[in-house]
């Protein structure tokens, strides 16, 4: 029974789709208050991807943690995403993870115990290839099920790499296809085909430790990962926190071919309009294909890299990031003087 309990049958919203709305979160943090140790080189301020702080002059401990309703059937490859996903943060900010612990809601009483095992087991495997080590966690009993991670990785204080690094002439780089929420949401309701859904498990299975990598071998100080706020939401966040403008060439988004006929269809998920709301300000649309705007406000799981990159270097970038499989890898915009707008055309 464990090996055919469909996950997906116990979620409206799965993933990264799940968060709360970009704007509800902002109304709430903004009256926290400030943090004032001058160890913590990031925090909630410049809404980056995890905290971080300076042990000493070498040494830096990024802190993060994601967890999210199922985002696919099969429950070790749910671990799988889950895992992937919650491990990114550390990568986006140019780090090593090394320690994680477990974190899950779980109905023991309504889905087969064994469905949970294969959910850490997943979760385990993916820890492994990172070089993370998974050393406890804490389970809740909770309808639908939920998994993630809180992960803690390493980075050099003056490599940490932030929303807040982008550099007027700078260009951006995108190392995942979108599209991910739209196909999920395709599954759900039996409209995508099964090629379909099997690239979006693959993309959503790729750590993105070679794109760090890269970011590290480029001096990248901006970057971010896209997931639940979508491309464009993650994007305006790095604007307002660099202060700059971004023009983004929407004939230049990687996307999942089968995400774009989903939406001619209709299937589009409540998170891209969420998502679509938050930014309506402070995003200047030129004439653009309806398909490509909800793709471009699609939340993501467990999405790619988003990178200021030096123009000079930009293409050798991309090349290098394509030799390590990242085939989608694309050059999407430039970022311009301003002060938190994003043009798309």
């Amino acid at each position: 029974m464990s090996e055919s309990f469909d996950l997906l049958s116990t979620v409206e919203y799965g993933g990264c789709s799940a968060k709360i709305p970009a704007s509800v979160l902002e109304s709430i943090l903004i009256n926290l208050p400030k943090v004032t140790d001058p160890n913590v080189l990031v925090d909630i301020e410049t809404h980056d991807d995890a905290g971080v702080y300076r042990i000493n002059d070498e040494l830096a401990l990024i802190v993060t943690t994601d967890f999210f309703p199922p985002i696919c059937s099969d429950a070790y490859e749910f671990g799988q995403i889950a895992a992937t996903n919650s491990i990114s943060d550390v990568y986006a900010m140019g780090g090593e993870p090394f320690l994680a612990l477990n974190i899950a809601m779980f109905p023991s009483t309504k889905i087969p115990i064994e469905v949970y095992q294969r959910i850490l087991e997943g979760a385990a495997s993916v820890a492994k290839e990172s070089g993370a080590i998974i050393i406890g966690g804490h389970t809740i009993d909770d309808y639908p099920p939920k998994f993630g991670l809180a992960v803690i990785g390493k980075v050099h204080p003056n490599s940490v790499i932030t929303n807040a690094g982008l550099k007027p002439g700078q260009k951006l780089i995108l190392t995942k296809p979108l599209g991910t929420g739209i196909i999920v949401a395709g599954k759900r309701l039996e409209m995508v085909s099964e090629n379909g859904y099997l690239e979006a498990l693959k993309w959503m299975k790729i750590l993105n430790a070679d794109g760090c990598k890269v970011m590290q071998n480029y001096s990248v100080s901006g970057a971010t990962d896209i997931t639940g706020f979508g491309l464009l939401g993650h994007a305006l966040k790095m604007a307002k926190a660099s202060k700059v403008n971004l023009n983004i060439n929407s004939q230049s988004i990687p996307y999942i071919s089968e995400s774009y006929k989903l939406v001619d269809d209709g299937c589009i998920p409540g998170a891209a309009f969420r998502n679509l709301e938050y930014i309506d300000e402070d995003v200047n649309f030129q004439n653009i294909d309806y398909n490509l705007k909800m793709i471009m406000t699609d939340a993501q799981t467990s999405g790619g890299l988003l990178m200021g990159v030096k123009s000079e270097v930009a293409e050798e970038a991309v090349k290098e990031l394509i030799n390590k499989e990242l085939n989608y890898t694309s050059i999407i915009g430039e970022v311009t003087e301003g002060e938190g707008k994003i043009n798309i055309y």
